[in-house]
């Protein structure tokens, strides 16, 4: 975060996720600040109890956008995670990770259809700028083309 100049909000370890939630949203209210972002930590779309943490979370800070952020490389398991994160909380779109490590990409086709809603982004690499808005041409190249590499910026 500081290498970005981003203020972190946070509090002791073992608070209540959603109250840190709360106070990055009424920080930012005062500091005039119109974007806050609320990173958890990862969590099983099979542990009840974290995804009522996920809930509360959204009910608390009454985000605009909610987005899915998964791995690529998970395949099958994203598309169920991103289903059942969607019929908890109502998320917006998708950011896929790994996506420059997957070769077929098939996660982006399988949790758009879905959950029928967008993948918005793909991380294609390990820097900050290593990140690309989804384009389905390439995606779809990266399925039935023959270039298995990250699509050079025009």
């Amino acid at each position: 975060a500081d290498n970005v100049g981003v203020k972190i909000i946070k509090h002791q370890k073992g608070s209540d996720p959603a109250a840190v939630a709360f106070d990055a949203v009424e920080h930012a209210k005062a500091q005039g600040k119109e974007l806050v972002l609320i990173d958890t930590a990862g969590r099983m779309q099979t542990n009840t109890n974290l995804m009522d943490e996920m809930k509360k979370i959204k009910r608390v800070s009454n985000p605009d956008l909610v987005i899915f952020v998964g791995d690529a490389l998970t395949g099958n398991d994203a598309t169920q995670q991103a289903a059942k994160f969607n019929e908890a909380i109502d998320i917006d779109g998708v950011i896929l990770t790994k996506a420059d490590a997957d070769s077929k990409g098939g996660a982006s086709l399988s949790i758009g259809y879905v959950i029928k809603k967008p993948i918005m982004f793909l991380g294609v690499g390990q820097g900050y700028d290593d990140i690309m808005e989804y384009d389905a041409d390439w995606m779809l190249n990266q399925l039935f083309g023959e270039d298995d590499g990250v699509a050079a910026e025009e």
